[in-house]
This record gives structure tokens, sequence and C-alpha cells, in this order.
């Protein structure tokens, strides 16, 4: 059950809309890169497994969140959504100017880096303008509008690459992170600063804390494998497709495809979760489709690239309805003022990408890239009893 809080949440509509829109542009302006950064970083440094550099790139990330709390009890978590907004913009910057090199490799690093907290700090902000009740329809409603960003840029991206190469692509993606962080500088202007509790407590003492709590951990288990999912499937179902002959642009219209559930079952399922079934049954239905396709992905030898495409839309099903019904149903599990345990719970995509990037540095030296994508069925199957064991949230009609 969720522990009562002192902090009386509002909801407040306007902000929650800039947020979405925020959101939308931040999708766009990510994807375009997010696909390409495998092979960016393959490319720039001549090394064929890339896992080295996820590793140090979401090892400082989880230092970060683990400690990001202190600092937004300082100022704010507005305040560390656009410090994280000008560091994006000036990594990305970097990256136009830097040839491909260890340079550009770190310049890189530095981007992945501020995107994590960039999102972080943004969840932190949408869950003081929320209420509980409404947090399946308002995150549904955030992630939907990402994901429509986001479903746009592969194909652009495919494009930007063949005609300009990379550089095009960090152009397009600056232009837009300069316009978010003016938006958002003014349409988050004057809100309402939220009081946060201090805290005193070290890191080690918050991590037992909130794995105390049997469904914190439970949800944060099932948030682990669908980070854990994103970081091998984004980093290799690019360069294993690529080397099964596929070209980039038809990899730009497979992923184009792929994405576009996240499109259309995120609000339906956050409008669901509130009002009718909660998240645990829908959790385990899909757990089971992304797990099934997953394995669909390893076992399929077939030359074409629409099969992929159904494939890779299958996975998505299952992760999208995951994205955000572990969401919601970590937010009706507690509020804003344990920004602390926010920010914990987001550890969860470091953790995973550490951990993906030396699993699959350990298969890739014994076995073929194939082999990725059956031990990443595997590590979605065994989300199935914490699924089970979930305590599921009440609902309106009930």
């Amino acid at each position: 059950m969720k522990k009562k809080s002192k902090f009386q949440e509002k909801l407040d509509r306007n902000k929650v809309r800039i947020i979405n829109v925020i959101s939308f542009l931040m999708g766009f302006s990510q994807s375009i890169l997010i696909y390409t950064v495998s092979t960016y970083f393959k490319e720039a440094s001549g090394v064929e497994n890339v896992g080295i550099f996820y590793f140090i790139s979401f090892a400082v990330v989880l230092f970060i969140l683990l400690n990001l709390y202190k600092l937004t009890q300082k100022t704010g978590s507005i305040f560390v959504f656009h410090l994280s907004m000008v560091a994006n913009v000036a990594f990305v910057f970097a990256l136009i100017i830097l040839p491909k090199s260890l340079w550009g490799v770190a310049a890189m690093i530095l981007y992945l880096i501020s995107v994590s907290i960039t999102w972080a700090s943004l969840d932190v902000v949408l869950e003081s303008f929320s209420v509980d009740k409404m947090s399946g329809r308002i995150r549904g409603l955030y992630l939907t509008l990402f994901n429509a960003g986001f479903v746009l840029g592969p194909l652009l991206a495919s494009k930007l690459l063949v005609q300009y190469d990379f550089v095009g692509m960090f152009f397009v993606s600056l232009v837009f992170a300069m316009f978010i962080l003016l938006f958002s500088a003014f349409g988050l202007r004057g809100a309402r600063s939220v009081s946060f509790p201090k805290r005193k407590e070290g890191i080690r003492k918050l991590i037992s804390k909130s794995l105390g709590r049997k469904n914190i951990s439970r949800i944060y288990y099932i948030s682990f494998v669908l980070d854990f999912f994103y970081a091998l499937m984004i980093v290799y179902a690019p360069i294993y497709l690529l080397d099964r002959g596929f070209s980039w642009d038809q990899l730009g219209i497979a992923f184009t495809i792929m994405l576009v559930p996240f499109v259309l079952v995120q609000y339906p399922a956050g409008i669901l979760a509130d009002k009718k079934t909660g998240e645990k049954e829908m959790i385990i239905l899909a757990i089971l489709i992304m797990g099934i396709s997953s394995f669909l992905f390893f076992l399929s030898s077939s030359k074409d690239i629409l099969v992929w495409a159904v494939i890779l839309f299958a996975t998505r099903v299952g992760a999208a309805l995951i994205e955000i019904l572990r969401d919601s149903y970590f937010y009706k599990q507690i509020d804003c003022s344990r920004a602390d345990v926010i920010d914990f719970f987001r550890t969860a995509q470091p953790v995973a990408y550490i951990a993906a990037s030396i699993v699959s540095t350990v298969i890739l030296w014994a076995f073929s890239l194939k082999y990725v994508f059956l031990f990443l069925a595997l590590v979605i199957f065994s989300a199935l009893w914490p699924a089970l064991k979930l305590a599921d949230s009440k609902v309106e009609n009930k």
C-alpha cells in the first residue's frame, strides 16, 4: 500500500499540457539519433563490440540518479530539467563540430547521460502537477505524445544518414533541443515550487528502504526487464539486421512500423488501468507478448524486411504496454515528495544497460549475435513471477 505523505497533490492541467508538448518534441528530437548511436560508436571507435561505451554511459547515469534528489531538494525539479537540457544542447553541438573519433565517442557518451537525466527530472516535474487517481491517463497521454514524436524519427534519420551522414542528424536534433529549452523555459515559468522534505539518508539506506517495499521492488524488476529489452534491441537489432543484408532505407521503414504500438496502445491502456482492470493483468499479458515475439526474433531467418517489421511490431506492443503500466503502477505507490524514490526507480534503466552491456559482451565472446536475442527472451519471461505477485491497484469503478 502507498504510505501517507504530507504532500498535497493538485492537478495542474495547463502545466501537464505544456509537459506533454515537451514530451512530443523530445521524442522526435531524440529518436533521430537513438537508433544510430551504436552505429556511430562503431564507426567512430573502430570497435565492433560497442557495449563498453554504453557501460560507461549508464554507470555514470546510475551514480547521478542515486544522488540527483539532493540537487532536486535544493533547486527544484524544473531547474534540474533545464540544466540537463542545456547540457543536451551543448553535447549535440559538440557532436556536430567533432570528427568521428574518440572525442566524438566521448561527446556521444555525455549526450546519452544528459538524455537520461532529462527524462528523470521531467518525471518528477510531471508528478508534481499530477494526482494519483489519474496516473494511468496522465502518464498514458504523456508517453503517447512522446512516442508520436518518436515514431517519426527513424524514417527521417535514415534519410539524413544516407544524404548528410551523422552531421545532418546532429544538426536537426540540435535545432529541436534548443527549441525545447526555450519553450519549456517560458512554458514552465512561474510554476509553483514543490517543497521537498530534506532527507539525509545515504544511498545504501535509500536502496534498502525502496526495495524493502515489496510492490516497489517487484515493479522495479519489471522496469529493469523492460529497459534490459530496450538496451539490447536498440543497440544490437540495427547491427544484426544490417549484417543480414538490409539497408538503412529498409530499416527506417521497419523501425517506423515497429514504433506504431507506442502511439496506439498506451493512452487506452492507461484509461483501462485507472477505470477498469488495474495494471497487474495487463502487465502479465504484455510480458508474454514481448517474450514470445523476442524469441521469434531469434528464430527467424527471413530475408523479407516486412517479416522483421511484423516481429518488431509485436515486441513493441508488449513493450508499450509495460512502459505505461509500470509508470502508472509506480506513481500510484508514491508521490513527488519522494523525489529520491522516483530517482531510484529510474535507476532501473542504467542498471539494465550496464547489465546488458556486460551480458552481451560475454555472449558475443562465445556465440554469434543472434544468441543475444535468445537470452533476452529468457530474461523477459523471468518478469512473470514478480508480475504475478503484484498487489493490484484500486480502480475507479470499485
